[in-house]
């Protein structure tokens, strides 16, 4: 099959999704156009039956915001015509499920029928979907799609709660692909962050402040108290100064460390002891599934999908959104018997296999037949 996948290209996690699912699904023989503004973190070079498809905005004068959306569209079309695709599988609602909904719109002025497959990931529907001046054309977009996905059970039902609508959602998770994370604890980086054998602590985000990066300091200093501990922070964002200036503040300085965005950041958080989730919505929790398939159980809030991804007890512990308290006393549960790290690191290890790619892309593969024969059940295809 020829599958056309529109996404962010960023580090946040839809971006990451899709291209490990499109990468995916090129190793089992589908041809997978990329298409986006820019490469994709993930995406690598020379990968077989994968291409890259460019989407340029010129820096017209005319207009203050130039109209990615509108170059989107057109690049769809060229993309669609061309290389003949069967679908296209848009990850995010706005810009790319209307913009897949307009160019199916002109391909079908010319006899060509595509249909697109719309996967919600979260901020379209739990942030900017919140905003009534979006609603109108989130609601068309997703009703439009020939399918629609969502990546856990609690966006599905937030996306019914807050738009006016009544067509068919698919719960397909996220996942993991299991060869990424089986590298284990690195004694030269443990060296580096750690030279006293201390504990490491590692969050990962967007600084955000849905992420409440500032509760993930405050958890920080609550087991510091305890045990010697560190902290790493990988990723950036608009919180990241408030986090520093705390720092510097407290004269913690040397203990907390602010490794900026990584490309692979599983090469890092593997070799700590306990990843800190302290947002107040996940659509998912991706980050966090991704430190459990590293055996680094995960002390989080109980927000949104993260409840379906970390098992309570077995692959970490949850706890009410700001209440850092309580995140300090499971962190310190886990981490100061080793017993019980070593219990929760194989139970983390094991909850992650739920979410084995090889257990998702065919739930992903089927929706695709099935949508592409409804096309070609009604006599119009390319």
């Amino acid at each position: 099959m020829r599958i056309g996948i529109v996404c962010y290209p960023t580090f946040g996690g839809s971006g990451v999704v899709a291209t490990e699912l499109g990468l995916a699904l090129a190793e089992e023989g589908h041809t997978v156009h990329f298409i986006t503004y820019d490469r994709p973190v993930r995406l690598g070079t020379g990968k077989a039956n994968v291409i890259y498809h460019e989407v340029r905005v010129s820096d017209y004068p005319l207009f203050d915001y130039q109209p990615y959306e509108l170059v989107l569209t057109s690049k769809l079309v060229d993309v669609v015509k061309h290389e003949r695709l069967d679908l296209l599988h848009v990850h995010y609602a706005i810009p790319h499920a209307s913009a897949a909904w307009m160019a199916q719109q002109i391909l079908a002025a010319q006899g060509i029928r595509i249909p697109f497959i719309t996967t919600l990931h979260g901020t379209d529907i739990t942030l900017v979907g919140r905003d009534a001046s979006f609603e109108p054309v989130i609601t068309f977009a997703i009703e439009h799609s020939d399918a629609v996905t969502a990546v856990s059970e609690s966006l599905r039902k937030d996306t019914y709660a807050h738009f006016p609508m009544k067509r068919a959602i698919e719960v397909i998770p996220n996942f993991i692909c299991p060869e990424r994370y089986g590298m284990g604890i690195d004694p030269v980086l443990r060296k580096r962050f750690a030279p006293n054998g201390e504990k490491l602590l590692v969050h990962v985000s967007n600084f955000r402040p849905v992420k409440r990066v500032q509760d993930v300091l405050a958890v920080f200093m609550g087991v510091r108290e305890q045990m010697p501990v560190r902290l790493l922070l990988i990723g950036d964002g608009p919180d990241r100064h408030l986090i520093e200036a705390q720092c510097r503040a407290n004269g913690t300085c040397d203990e907390v460390f602010f490794l900026g965005k990584m490309t692979d950041p599983e090469e890092v958080v593997a070799s700590c002891d306990l990843f800190l989730l302290t947002s107040e919505a996940e659509s998912f929790g991706l980050a966090a599934l991704e430190a459990m398939a590293c055996g680094v159980p995960v002390v989080s809030t109980d927000a949104g999908g993260t409840a379906e991804v970390v098992e309570d007890g077995v692959s970490g512990l949850l706890n009410p959104i700001g209440d850092t308290a309580a995140m300090t006393a499971n962190a310190l549960s886990i981490l100061k018997d080793p017993e019980t790290l070593a219990r929760f690191r194989k139970g983390a290890a094991r909850s992650a296999e739920r979410f084995d790619i090889a257990k998702v892309l065919p739930r992903y593969e089927a929706l695709y037949q099935q949508v592409v024969d409804q096309v070609k059940a009604n006599g119009v295809h390319q």
